[in-house]
């Protein structure tokens, strides 16, 4: 009988490809307990290995070197809660320059990087919730970032829609969706990308009762400014506060500049806001925050000026888990 039962686990993760103590449990219709002392004996003697951690935990045939990384999204079956989290947060730009979402880009990911997919993708998803805890109501909260930053903060809050990058697995799917857009100048892909953000700037206009919008002007001069692209195609009803970028016998980019001080003075000294009308709340809005100077002193200024009530909210489509380096590329 135990070895009828251990073919059975087998033939089962077999053709599925991996399986879970609930799978096993459910497909032989015995106790999870009965199952695993089967399945500690099939660890014991080498014919599967265990990956993950509880409550997490699979069962894979135990093949010498990696996980096939050749299994096909359609054939290898995985964990529905694993695998959406993957459809709706991984993108992969291939060297082709080719656009592979969810599964089938993480899938293509993997196989480049020689990497088992099932315990790449459980890793995957486990640093996604890492960061997670950082988000309030689908936005990343930024203060702790900037708290950590500077002495003096002039925003009264501010929000990242995600991070830029995150550990070993690089650019998010936003990320890479801003840095293509930027570099490529293809109006397709920003349109794309507003498309994306449009719904979570109006809520948080709705949300605050914003009554003035303000975009942080660009610095590297480009034919297609995304930023220009960006307040242009949101259509929105709200009055734009004019923020402008003065014009220096050399142009120095905030991601050039290493040193805090430097970005500190460097926003300081080359951001203007040109207004005199008065609002209750203000949003303003960055591509991408890496040190955050740039916006608190844009924040700075709207406060010495006395032309905002009440709060000001920072947005930055992206932005930095800490550091300043990791948005050099956009």
């Amino acid at each position: 009988m135990q070895t009828n039962t251990n073919e059975k686990i087998l033939s089962y993760i077999t053709v599925k490809g991996q399986a879970s103590i609930n799978d096993l449990s459910n497909h032989l219709g015995i106790t999870r307990q009965a199952i695993h002392k089967q399945v500690n004996r099939l660890l014991d003697i080498g014919k599967i290995q265990k990956i993950g951690r509880p409550p997490k935990v699979f069962y894979l045939i135990n093949k010498t070197g990696t996980i096939d990384v050749a299994i096909t999204p359609n054939t290898l079956e995985v964990d529905l809660g694993l695998k959406k989290a993957i459809n709706e947060n991984f993108m992969f730009i291939t060297p082709l320059g080719q656009k592979k979402l969810g599964w089938e880009g993480f899938a293509e990911w993997c196989k480049k990087r020689n990497l088992p997919i099932f315990k790449t993708a459980i890793n995957y998803v486990s640093t996604l919730q890492k960061y997670d805890k950082f988000r309030v109501n689908g936005l990343i909260d930024g203060m702790n970032k900037l708290k950590n930053t500077f002495d003096q903060i002039y925003v009264d809050k501010i929000f990242y829609l995600d991070f830029y990058s995150i550990e070993r697995f690089g650019k998010t799917k936003l990320g890479q969706e801003l840095l293509y857009a930027k570099q490529s100048q293809d109006k397709k892909l920003i349109k794309d990308l507003i498309e994306v953000v449009r719904p979570r700037i109006n809520e948080l206009i709705r949300d605050y009762k914003i009554d003035g919008v303000g975009f942080i002007p660009p610095t590297v001069k480009r034919e297609i400014q995304f930023m220009k692209e960006l307040e242009k195609n949101l259509h929105l009803k709200t009055r734009i506060i004019k923020i402008s970028k003065a014009k220096t016998e050399i142009a120095i980019p905030q991601k050039t500049l290493s040193k805090l001080p430097d970005r500190i003075e460097n926003a300081k000294n080359t951001i203007f806001v040109e207004e005199n009308s008065t609002y209750n709340n203000i949003l303003l809005i960055d591509d991408a925050v890496g040190s955050g100077a740039t916006i608190n002193e844009t924040a700075a200024q709207i406060k010495r000026k006395g032309i905002c009530k009440n709060k000001i909210i920072g947005l930055s489509i992206t932005g930095s888990f800490k550091g300043f380096d990791i948005i050099s590329e956009v």
